[in-house]
């Protein structure tokens, strides 16, 4: 597999589309998309760039080309999530959920949540 490059907003739309599917035809994947969906050729165009980035690999029926994921979800958010809190959060995730809660983002409740799957090292 390739070095795992970051994904575009539409890649990454793409790419959840694919996971949720657990592969697709193109055709599926549009139809899958959440909100306003991208040309059909763009999305085409978009998952050869998936192809190409080592995210997608397809598999020929007939005429057409089924993509299946080959990076998992968890391995993506794995690996960018961590550049993510380094990015923004100077590497503290106790800095990225303080900016969350000022942002209104994390209710109490769900910090409450996220303190007893710490406790009980559960996701």
């Amino acid at each position: 597999m390739l070095p795992m490059e970051k994904l575009t907003i539409q890649e990454e739309e793409a790419m959840l589309s694919i996971w949720q599917l657990q592969g697709g035809f193109v055709k599926e994947i549009l139809d899958n998309l959440k909100g306003e969906k991208p040309p059909y050729t763009t999305l085409a165009s978009t998952i050869k760039n998936l192809e190409r980035k080592g995210y997608v690999e397809p598999r020929r029926y007939a005429n057409a080309n089924r993509y299946e994921p080959v990076v998992t979800e968890e391995q993506y958010k794995a690996k960018f999530m961590n550049g993510f809190v380094g990015d923004y959060f100077r590497n503290s995730y106790k800095e990225m959920v303080s900016f969350f809660v000022k942002e209104e983002k994390l209710s109490e409740k769900e910090l409450t949540e996220i303190m007893d799957m710490i406790k009980n090292n559960k996701s």
